[in-house]
């Protein structure tokens, strides 16, 4: 007998199946033996119980969901939601004695609904650092950092207070460079910079002009230098150390690169640097949106378009590398790529991030559609050769394009959003599709559900499409990918259908994502052959 039974939602999460099983933190006392060795002891559980005390989802986890008190005597840690977690981001601070043996956690965040997570304690011990939102139930809400007096032991002395209430970036790191700095990164018009966060100074936040995406800061002992993580998208991520004496003199790169670890396959390859341009979408607010031109490009010659939607729909085309959806990728077969940042993007102001939700197929499509009225004015664009693609949410804007226009020659949609009725009662994570439609189906929002739905507009397709979904996806299920395949099939539109049954909403096996890539560009190429004309 294979069965499996479930008592309560959350019974799976991204990719696996949870069932009753929980994630406890443990800790290792280890001893001082002859000549130096570390002798280990038994691990303790320290937070026993029915509740995980690490985060299940990776949007509210951090570099440091856990950290030792100052005085080494608690441990303080991001817990996941006591009840409804399935539909709640009330993810707070919690704190236990590293003796253990107590289910009773001390929440150290419980004035506040929303999410919090990601503690740090200042180099005094004096001071608790993390970051919060302020929103419940919207996993893109701003992330605010905020400080909080403590004693030795964790014990907070008084209310947490923002240092960001009025800055209008959504932080994701903090590593203190002193009792009264602290050094993040946060998202910032298509890259993610370092930025410097006074306590004496609240709202008021110092930016290095640092080029890429930036990532898992950590500071020296003696405050001299940090070391992070950056990538480009012309280069991997590698280590690099930042000299914090001149970090914010406005230097023009992120520090000297330390790992050096991909020079010699780089200096092998053709990376053209992405262009970034700013076109007008709806309400006349800017879009912004990278090109990328393929090796051997000429300007005076007409080049077919790959046109890119990222996914989230909270989510951005960023200076960064990727290994699953990496534009040089696609420009290196022979196309000129473009990848915008439409309504729902992150780092370009909290405003334009929320407008999103609600509207889908609305102003997001108006941007995306100004950015490709932009491309196909440009004389090097072949508007005869123009195909699109997107994963996740980007899988469904293909869905949507699909009844909307016959601009592209071929659409690749990849673990999309379909029908926005069966995505809920399929889905893992409702506070997500909740906090976006204004409730459940049966809610008061029903419309929201209607409104934008891929699914209602089947009778409109007509374009060829790849459809790429997976079996443990369980964040926008597999039963998504088979409706959209059977609505086109149906109807006799060419179409074929991949699925991976060991894959989950990402394609991350090597030999799997060899083969994810052969196949789009293979598709590709039929409909929209590359090279210049």
């Amino acid at each position: 007998v294979k069965a499996r039974v479930f008592r309560r939602l959350f019974y799976r999460h991204w990719d696996s199946y949870v069932e009753d099983k929980r994630q406890h933190l443990f800790v290792i006392d280890l001893t001082e033996e002859i000549a130096g060795e570390l002798e280990a002891g038994p691990p303790r559980d320290v937070t026993p119980g029915d509740r995980d005390s690490y985060p299940t989802s990776t949007t509210f986890s951090a570099p440091q969901d856990y950290c030792f008190s100052p005085d080494s005597s608690h441990l303080v840690f991001s817990a996941v939601p006591a009840i409804d977690e399935a539909w709640s981001t009330n993810y707070d601070l919690c704190r236990v004695p590293v003796s253990g043996g107590t289910t009773e956690w001390e929440t150290l965040t419980s004035g506040n609904a929303a999410a919090d997570g990601l503690p740090v304690f200042s180099p005094d011990g004096s001071k608790l650092a993390f970051r919060s939102q302020r929103r419940p139930g919207y996993e893109a809400d701003k992330w605010e950092i905020m400080v909080a007096d403590c004693n030795l032991n964790g014990k907070l002395l008084s209310e947490p207070k923002s240092l960001t209430p009025d800055v209008d970036l959504s932080f994701d790191e903090i590593a203190w460079h002193s009792n009264d700095q602290i050094i993040t990164a946060a998202e910032s018009g298509g890259s993610k910079p370092l930025y410097a966060v006074s306590l004496s100074k609240p709202n008021l936040v110092e930016r290095a002009q640092s080029l890429g995406t930036s990532m898992n800061l950590s500071i020296a002992l003696d405050g001299s230098a940090l070391v992070c993580n950056n990538s480009r998208m012309t280069h991997p991520t590698e280590v690099f150390r930042v000299e914090l004496n001149e970090l914010f003199l406005r230097t023009k790169a992120p520090g000297v690169n330390v790992s050096r670890a991909n020079d010699s396959l780089l200096a092998e390859l053709n990376l053209p640097e992405p262009s970034s341009v700013s076109v007008n979408g709806a309400d006349g607010d800017p879009m912004q949106m990278w090109i990328l031109t393929p090796p051997g490009f000429e300007k005076t010659r007409k080049w077919p378009l790959g046109f890119l939607v990222h996914g989230g729909p909270q989510g951005a085309w960023a200076d960064s590398w990727s290994f699953r959806w990496n534009p040089q990728v696609w420009a290196a077969q022979g196309y000129v790529i473009a990848a915008p940042n439409p309504r729902g993007s992150t780092g370009f102001g909290q405003k334009y991030t929320d407008q999103i939700s609600g509207d889908w197929g609305g102003r997001c499509y108006t941007d995306l559609m100004s950015g490709l009225d932009y491309l196909e004015q440009q004389s090097f664009i072949d508007p005869d050769r123009m195909f699109s693609a997107g994963g996740s949410f980007g899988g469904y804007m293909m869905n949507w394009f699909q009844g909307q226009n016959t601009k592209f020659k071929t659409l690749v949609t990849h673990c999309g959003v379909y029908n926005f009725d069966s995505m809920y009662t399929t889905t893992e994570e409702l506070w997500f599709d909740e906090y976006e439609h204004g409730g459940p189906p049966w809610g008061p929002n029903r419309e929201s559900y209607e409104k934008h739905s891929p699914h209602r507009l089947a009778a409109n397709f007509k374009t060829p499409m790849l459809i790429i979904h997976n079996d443990l996806d369980f964040r926008v299920p597999v039963s998504e990918g088979q409706q959209l395949f059977t609505a086109l099939q149906r109807q006799g539109i060419p179409s074929k259908f991949i699925n991976f049954p060991d894959e989950g909403h990402w394609v991350l096996k090597a030999a799997n994502s060899r083969y994810w890539h052969n196949e789009i560009f293979s598709w590709v190429k039929e409909y929209c052959p590359p090279g210049a004309r």
